[in-house]
């Protein structure tokens, strides 16, 4: 009789996870498969779209988020203090955001987001996830060796600066409160959330350009 081993069952769990897309996907892509072939949809279109969204139009929910913290102590300490409500008080609460933590980038501490089982992730103020951060290779190796993968996205720490893996699930995820860049005295919210980018909300990026 064959032995029941729950960390095997577990491992097989997870590789299957990993792996195999969910049910909506599969449906979303046998929607959009029949659309093309029927000549209904334009898939550079579909990309073009997805890109924007990934790229432009979802994060800046969290961009506004992380401007006023920058520019608000009093929301940057509620913000910290109680993710869920801060962003619930600015009314960003939504899919995937019902548990919320942030964490700060500071001069010796450098936060990097990963969802090491899949790909939980705080679209409500993120939008769509970056395809790079669905692939096993960057949940694999932001654990194992994360100053290699932040090298990789031209982030090069020095030695002294702490690196923290934050591990997202779809119990609690994570947002990335980056440090706001020196020269930025004056600027009004609108101006500070157009240099916050989604990479360094998820800590794939660092020094945010100003000019």
């Amino acid at each position: 009789m064959a032995k029941h081993r729950s960390d095997d069952i577990a491992k097989i769990h997870r590789a299957l996870h990993s792996h195999l897309p969910s049910e909506p996907a599969l449906r979303v892509k046998a929607l959009e498969s029949l659309l093309v072939e029927k000549g209904m949809v334009d898939p550079r279109t579909v990309d073009a779209w997805v890109e924007i969204y990934t790229e432009k139009i979802g994060p800046k929910r969290g961009a506004q988020v992380v401007a006023k913290a920058w520019a608000d102590p009093a929301f940057k300490t509620a913000l910290l203090d109680d993710g869920t409500a801060a962003i619930t008080a600015l009314g960003y609460e939504g899919w995937a955001t019902g548990h919320l933590e942030v964490v700060e980038n500071t001069a010796a501490v450098h936060n990097l987001v990963v969802c090491t089982l899949c790909s939980c992730y705080p679209h409500s103020i993120l939008g769509i996830p970056p395809a790079w951060y669905k692939l096993a290779a960057y949940r694999a190796r932001a654990v194992r060796e994360p100053r290699a993968v932040l090298a990789e996205f031209g982030v090069n720490l020095a030695d002294d600066i702490e690196v923290r893996v934050w591990d997202s699930t779809s119990e609690l995820r994570y947002m990335v409160l980056p440090q706001r860049p020196a020269g930025t005295a004056g600027w009004d919210e609108n101006q500070l959330a157009a240099i916050v980018t989604r990479n360094a909300m998820i800590g794939t990026d660092r020094d945010l350009r100003t000019g």
